[in-house]
């Protein structure tokens, strides 16, 4: 140290600079590669069937609902309040989040519609950068199938939507069935769970825990029954206009009156007499089973010490109204139908307890999860990785998010729709039907109740969002409505049944 000490002081100002320089930087290095360099972090996909927005304990719309584990998530973590999905319905969803492609690019465009065969999801650039991936539950995307799917090193899936008890999963191409006292949603997370233990501690792994939960008909795990037993569902805004004609006066569609009465209206819903808050009810008591499905999956994460470097992401594959212009379900494009959760932790990326006002959509996901591999998103994905929203980064973000949804056959009450939203305004546009769109105002009438369609202040403003959702189209090969073979009688349409 004395020799250094000596040599230190006896070399010229210049070269002293330079050897201070070089001093700190032989120090500094190691560190900053280690900052800099690429980490393949371990991910958990949770995702949900039907999960409106707003139904979280913290977001306090439901005073009695209580999801302390969404809570949780939402503290330590990340929560985008303005998440959307490009179409609310399963299959559209579930593809748009596989691809990061809109309905009309990757063809799926409702639960029928055949994949086409030609997709490739991002799962299987996981397992070509050495992750372990694993799917857990409801595929459900253009088909019945539980077959093993391309992306997946292990698969455990059932048929269609599935049941809530006694399911029986396809694991690896085998077939087994559980007594009716087993509840889905705690053997997908068990199994998952599981299926993590296993692996080697140096692998990085992509877990992807797909919930029938909570989708129609509601059946809550038996120790959730009763558990909101007597509380009351507080009735939405816009619930009452379409019983009379008070809704004319408001500038609806008629469609929104006419669906009242459906399989997706209050008066008729699901093809019977049942009160709004009693299935409100169900709902949320199947919801836990969701809830403590998160909190299995972060006390493993906690116990295996691996919690603050994993992402855990939840979301819902689309949005569920509950009464709001007298419908239920999804399909269309109001708030509730349209608008998901969207939970993001990972405390060695970034700080927890914010809320984001980013718009983010389902097409997003595919980017987001291969940037936390240290991959790049494909040039044909049209979604964009919101890691650097998470990491505090000030990077050019969309200012619109874009809407579409076709047609069903079994399901005629709900039209074709396009539609975009911007930070402020949302403006809905019909196809095939002699039908009045909509402009809404979100920031002074977020309940959608005031259609400004025909406000001659607006006619510029809808004029160029008119033009953007076709501009949206074009660009993105968008411009023809997809058809499919149906010669079926329809299963959701009591005015007709029985016809072809």
């Amino acid at each position: 140290m004395k020799a250094f000490r000596k040599i230190f002081f006896e070399i010229n100002q210049p070269m002293k600079a330079q050897f201070i320089y070089l001093l700190i930087l032989v120090i500094l290095l190691p560190s900053y590669a280690s900052a800099t360099q690429t980490v393949k972090r371990n991910v958990v996909f949770i995702l949900s069937d039907d999960h409106r927005f707003d139904f979280m304990g913290f977001t306090g719309k439901l005073p009695w609902l209580k999801t302390p584990h969404m809570d949780n998530m939402a503290e330590r973590g990340v929560y985008f309040d303005q998440a959307y999905v490009t179409t609310s319905l399963c299959s559209p969803s579930r593809a748009s989040i596989l691809t990061g492609l809109y309905a009309h690019t990757h063809t799926i465009v409702d639960n029928q519609a055949p994949n086409p065969g030609n997709l490739t999801y991002f799962p299987e650039y996981l397992q070509e950068a050495g992750y372990q991936t694993a799917f857990f539950g409801k595929w459900h995307m253009g088909d019945d199938s539980d077959d093993p799917q391309p992306g997946f090193h292990h698969w455990e899936s059932f048929k269609g939507q599935g049941v809530y008890t006694g399911v029986t999963l396809n694991i690896n191409g085998e077939h087994t069935s559980y007594e009716d006292t087993v509840y889905t949603s705690d053997l997908l997370t068990e199994h998952a769970v599981e299926w993590m233990e296993q692996l080697e501690s140096d692998q990085p792994f992509f877990v992807y825990l797909s919930h029938k939960a909570v989708h129609s008909r509601f059946k809550q795990a038996a120790r959730h029954a009763g558990m909101y037993a007597g509380v009351d569902y507080e009735l939405p805004a816009t619930y009452s206009q379409t019983q009379g004609d008070s809704y004319k006066d408001l500038l609806w569609p008629e469609w929104v009156k006419e669906q009242r009465h459906s399989w997706h209206g209050v008066d008729y819903m699901y093809h019977a007499k049942e009160a709004v808050g009693d299935l409100v009810i169900d709902y949320c008591e199947t919801l836990m089973g969701v809830d403590e499905s998160i909190g299995t999956v972060m006390a493993y994460l906690e116990a295996r010490g691996i919690a603050d470097e994993t992402v855990v992401i939840y979301m819902g594959d689309n949005g569920f109204s509950w009464g709001e212009h007298g419908l239920i379900d999804k399909r269309h494009f109001y708030e509730e139908s349209a608008k998901v959760p969207l939970l993001v932790t990972c405390p060695d990326l970034f700080e927890g307890g914010e809320t984001l006002h980013s718009l983010v959509q389902n097409i997003d996901i595919a980017p987001t999860i291969m940037a936390m591999a240290g991959l790049e998103k494909k040039p044909e994905m049209q979604g964009d990785s919101f890691l650097p929203l998470l990491v505090g980064k000030e990077v050019p973000w969309r200012d619109k998010v874009f809407y579409e949804y076709y047609w069903e056959y079994d399901f005629p009450m709900t039209p074709s729709v396009f539609g975009v939203r911007t930070d402020r305004y949302k403006y809905i546009r019909y196809h095939g039907l002699w039908e009045r769109n909509e402009l809404y105002d979100l920031k002074n009438d977020p309940h959608e109740m005031y259609n400004l369609i025909e406000h001659p202040e607006h006619q510029d403003l809808i004029r160029e969002l008119a033009g953007e959702i076709y501009d949206w189209l074009e660009s993105s090969g968008g411009m023809q409505i997809p058809l499919k073979r149906t010669i079926k009688h329809r299963w959701g349409d009591y005015r007709h049944s029985g016809q072809y």
